[in-house]
């Protein structure tokens, strides 16, 4: 379990990068994944935090995506495949594009409060910064750069240290953990559900299109 106590040390003490927290530190359970894989349908079930997603609801193909703010796999594909993933298909209203807050380290999961805290609207256009970002931040301290970053997007010092101080966004944040990892068998990021099928790594536009155009014509 993240624990306040754990969390603040974890972001205010040594260097925060995912070389200090493996996941087995950070508490992940098992799978407990039944053979052949989650059904689509228990993947789009609501979860216990509010959806963080982009597109047509009612879109022919939905992306998933499981993804820790302080992973550099997940750096590159946010920021050399999910421009043209947006472009071509999200904005096209061929994709509905689902963010899930996997984090790797106490470092992560504040990022991703960060974004929650910043609000519906500017969750994404923060994650996207803070990907883009990601070697300005991910250093010994990370809070000082942290905090520049978030006050561009409207934060105060004073409402950036109460949103990382918020044990139930924490808890929030560690529960769509939790269940990406226990039910869906998610064990590393990024990890990708194509209309329930499962992609591992910081994929390519190409990676992505080999998987999607075939569901949108059929």
């Amino acid at each position: 379990m993240i624990t306040r106590r754990k969390f603040i040390t974890g972001t205010s003490s040594l260097a925060i990068a995912a070389a200090l927290f493996n996941v087995s530190d950070f508490g992940l359970m098992p799978s407990a994944l039944a053979q052949g894989g989650p059904s689509a349908a228990d993947l789009l079930a609501a979860g216990p935090l509010e959806e963080q997603s982009l597109g047509k609801e009612d879109a022919p193909v939905t992306v998933i995506e499981y993804a820790s703010m302080t992973c550099s796999h997940c750096a590159t594909f946010h920021i050399r495949t999910y421009p043209e993933l947006k472009k071509r298909y999200i904005e096209t209203g061929k994709v509905r594009y689902i963010l899930r807050e996997f984090p790797l380290d106490p470092l992560a999961a504040g990022a991703f409060m960060l974004a929650r805290c910043a609000g519906k609207d500017k969750y994404f256009p923060l994650v996207e910064t803070l990907f883009q970002k990601q070697q300005q931040w991910v250093v010994n301290p990370p809070i000082p750069p942290l905090l520049a970053l978030a006050k561009q997007a409207g934060f105060t010092e004073q409402t950036f240290n109460a949103c990382l101080s918020d044990q139930k966004m924490l808890d929030g944040v560690q529960a769509v953990r939790d269940r990406g990892s226990q039910k869906f068998g998610v064990e590393s990021t990024p990890t990708f559900f194509i209309n329930g099928k499962k992609f591992s790594g910081a994929m390519t536009i190409e990676d992505m299109a080999k998987a999607i155009d075939p569901l949108i014509k059929s």
